[in-house]
């Protein structure tokens, strides 16, 4: 459920990109940053080890249209996709009101992606959420690799309940655009509809 500041006359939603590590979710955050207007994006805020991995979370606040005379205000995750960073993934995904899984498109992640993909529904099941419940895209990002995995089997992998998806190389903004509009429009929709504002 987004938060909302009755005084600011401001509703606060919460997308969080989930997905294995180093399959593109800060390429993904960066690239949004980027083409966004300086008026309406905040400090892209990245904590990183020495070997760029995202250690615990990018933060982009952006600002968006009006809903019911409130100002509309993303703020945006990602989680780190590293196995021992679990109990990081679980607190960053708390509150959050729709879901980015960004995939990666190499044969040899296949794995990760699936736990990846499990590990996300384990802890949506913290906080009383099943999978199907949020607002979530799929990204298949990578999708430049020559060895590509075949999109119709990583959508059997990963997409059987048929969220909306896309096909990104992330690197070069390719499909980024795309999946952030479905994802906040989703959100959106469901911001308006769980407080009446339809």
């Amino acid at each position: 459920m987004p938060k909302v500041r009755i005084k600011d006359k401001e509703i606060v939603g919460k997308i969080v990109f989930y997905g294995p590590g180093l399959g593109g979710k800060t390429t993904n955050m960066q690239f949004i940053h980027k083409k966004a207007h300086p008026q309406y994006r905040g400090d892209l805020v990245s904590l990183a080890t020495e070997t760029d991995r995202t250690l615990f979370f990018d933060f982009l606040p952006m600002a968006m249209k009006q809903v019911g005379g409130f100002d509309l205000r993303f703020h945006m995750f990602t989680v780190p996709g590293q196995v021992f960073y679990e109990e990081s993934r679980k607190i960053i995904l708390k509150g959050a009101d729709g879901v980015v899984f960004v995939a990666d498109s190499h044969p040899a992640r296949r794995m990760a992606n699936e736990e990846s993909f499990d590990d996300l529904k384990r802890n949506l099941q913290v906080y009383g959420l099943e999978v199907r419940q949020i607002p979530m895209v799929i990204q298949y990002n990578k999708r430049d690799l020559p060895n590509a995995m075949d999109l119709a089997e990583m959508r059997i992998d990963l997409n059987y309940l048929r969220f909306p998806d896309f096909e990104a190389v992330a690197v070069d903004g390719k499909g980024v655009i795309e999946t952030f509009q479905a994802i906040t429009r989703m959100v959106l929709a469901k911001v308006q509809d769980d407080l009446g504002l339809k």
